[in-house]
């Protein structure tokens, strides 16, 4: 027995559970795996007090695995979680500790998923399911999930959910499933509100307050870049304002690691990607590459990279945040060894910065934003380092060669030394234009420092840019019932959209918040969609009454629930209401 399975195998879990965390490199479990672990498996009911960060998603998901029933094909465990990433990111923790247990089924339900799938998903009988409140609430309402042989339930960032709205939705839920259950309720604050849920459906639970000590290394510089263009895109001007020896790059799926290997290599970048699905000799192959100077850029999963310790690595890009602090401090470990300084960037959507947030306080350090690099940068870097090329080659011996070369075409086609230069540089420097226009460069990316209503204090939010956004008449005007004066943020506000109206975030228009109200832009062929799933939608337990506004005229409002949906038939009735 190793070192890994004599620190989890104490606590009783079963050997193809030990098997997968041997896997993962789980080296010990976390202050807060420790305490709860024994008491999930005993049947308590648990109230945890922990950061992000903290390890909790393994805390209860395995010794909830280890008590399931394998020869029974219904939901046995139910997770609810405040978003989608995060219901996805538990669903697969799930599957990553389960992977060597065969017959085990685990679902993730939220908004925005095709309803046909998800029906077709539950009828294979998972016996874990992970989701957000509202699109739980839905199936049950619906008779779609049968809850009546759950025996865990488990609420993940209760706090979040209450901050969403989700707090009455999550009640309804607890009141549908069997009153004889397990219950761990997780939070990194905790309310009044959450306490008495506590009190209500838990049975005497057993409290933990687990206090975060993690910290990364002074010598490495951290920043975070706000998302306003493709990452891609900004990635690869990123990489050109930087001078690097080694780059790791983190992303958050196997799959991400592939294309955004392509995407570099397009941009002739010499890097691979390392994922899980790699076997064991190529794995290894693209290490000592990395680790002798063959390879600049590595692309990794968090689980590919565990256990890399290369020196030269100067720069550390989280392309995908981490969705836990451990994560992210163990990635921005890699740079800044042996002494030397290193320098740690972090792309964050604007539905992430709550993430950023929760890294800042528990790291309790400061990360700096930076800018997106502009065309005056982009074009010095260029010059710069095509004239560190010039300066290598005039050490060349054989330039006398060249130089006969030129005076011939000089002669040939009667040109003059500076335009034949000028022509011969450009062709060396190739389709990587030295002198950058903004025909060659996203406009987009200079929205916020030229936008003059951007430090505006009514505006709180400015959506990623898509194609959506760049042109208005794809998009319509709604207004929110509620604004600073209900403390209503624009988390809340994308969060409710985006999970109940099935609509994806990236595609989510300009958010303004004002004092009695707010506004959102919403793509114009979501409209059926948004009046079929918004009518009733809430926030902090307040109905939004979502209202369509005509963009010519922003005082006139069109109600939603004028227009007389047939659900049995699928279609809109006869009448319509016609918008100006």
């Amino acid at each position: 027995m190793n070192f890994i399975e004599s620190k989890f195998s104490f606590f009783g879990l079963n050997n193809n559970i030990i098997k997968s965390l041997n896997d993962m490199n789980y080296i010990q479990p976390s202050p807060i795996q420790k305490i709860c672990i024994p008491l999930l498996l005993n049947g308590f009911d648990v109230l945890g007090m922990a950061q992000t960060g903290s390890g909790k998603t393994a805390a209860f998901a395995l010794p909830l695995l280890n008590n399931i029933n394998l020869l029974l094909k219904f939901p046995q465990i139910l997770v609810l979680t405040p978003t989608r990433e995060l219901a996805i990111q538990v669903s697969e923790a799930f599957s990553d500790f389960s992977k060597y247990i065969k017959n085990i089924n685990i679902l993730a339900l939220y908004g925005g998923q095709r309803y046909d799938l998800q029906l077709k998903s539950l009828r294979f009988g998972p016996q874990i399911v992970v989701g957000t409140p509202g699109r739980l609430l839905d199936h049950l309402n619906r008779g779609t999930l049968n809850l009546s042989k759950l025996n865990s339930l488990v609420l993940d960032e209760a706090d979040e959910m209450l901050r969403m709205g989700f707090i009455e939705d999550v009640k309804n839920i607890m009141k549908k499933i069997p009153s004889k259950h397990q219950t761990a309720l997780f939070s990194a604050t905790m309310p009044n509100v959450i306490k008495r849920i506590a009190h209500k459906f838990m049975i005497k639970p057993k409290e933990i307050f687990i206090k975060s000590n993690i910290t990364t290394r002074p010598n490495i510089k951290q920043n975070y870049w706000l998302v306003c263009i493709k990452k891609k895109d900004a990635l690869i001007r990123f990489l050109e304002v930087e001078v690097f020896s080694a780059v790791i790059i983190f992303v958050r799926t196997k799959n991400s690691t592939l294309k955004v290997s392509e995407i570099l290599e397009r941009n002739g970048y010499n890097s691979a990607a390392l994922n899980g699905d790699m076997n064991q000799i190529l794995r290894e192959q693209t290490l000592e590459r990395f680790k002798n100077g063959y390879l600049d850029i590595l692309i990794a999963t968090d689980v590919a990279a565990r256990g890399l310790d290369v020196d030269r690595i100067s720069l550390v890009i989280n392309y995908d945040i981490p969705m836990d602090v451990e994560s992210y401090v163990h990635r921005i470990g890699r740079t800044g060894r042996a002494g030397r300084t290193g320098k740690a960037l972090l792309f964050v959507e604007y539905r992430e910065l709550r993430l950023l947030k929760n890294i800042e306080k528990i790291i309790k350090s400061k990360i700096i934003e930076i800018k997106l690099p502009n065309m005056k940068i982009l074009s010095l870097c260029r010059l710069k380092k095509f004239s560190i090329k010039v300066k290598k080659k005039l050490k060349s011996n054989n330039l006398n060669k060249y130089l006969f070369l030129f005076k011939k075409l000089q002669f040939i086609h009667n040109l003059n030394s500076e335009i034949l230069s000028s022509v011969l540089l450009k062709i060396a420097q190739g389709k990587r234009s030295l002198i950058i226009s903004k025909k060659n460069i996203n406009n987009n990316s200079f929205l916020y420092s030229k936008n003059k209503n951007f430090n505006n204090k009514n505006i709180k939010y400015f959506s990623k840019i898509s194609k959506y956004s760049k042109n208005i008449n794809n998009m319509d005007v709604y207004k929110i019932n509620l604004g600073k004066n209900d403390c209503v943020e624009v988390k809340n506000i994308v969060g409710a959209i985006s999970n109940e109206g099935g609509i994806d975030s990236k595609k989510i228009g300009i958010v303004k918040i004002f004092s009695s109200y707010s506004t959102i832009e919403l793509p114009k062929e979501y409209f059926y969609i948004i009046k079929k799933n918004l009518i009733k939608t809430r926030i902090f337990n307040k109905f939004i009454n979502l209202k369509i506004l005509n963009r010519d005229n922003l005082n006139k409002n069109y109600l939603i629930n004028k227009y007389k949906f047939n659900y049995k038939k699928n279609r809109l009735n006869k009448k319509k209401i016609i918008i100006r």
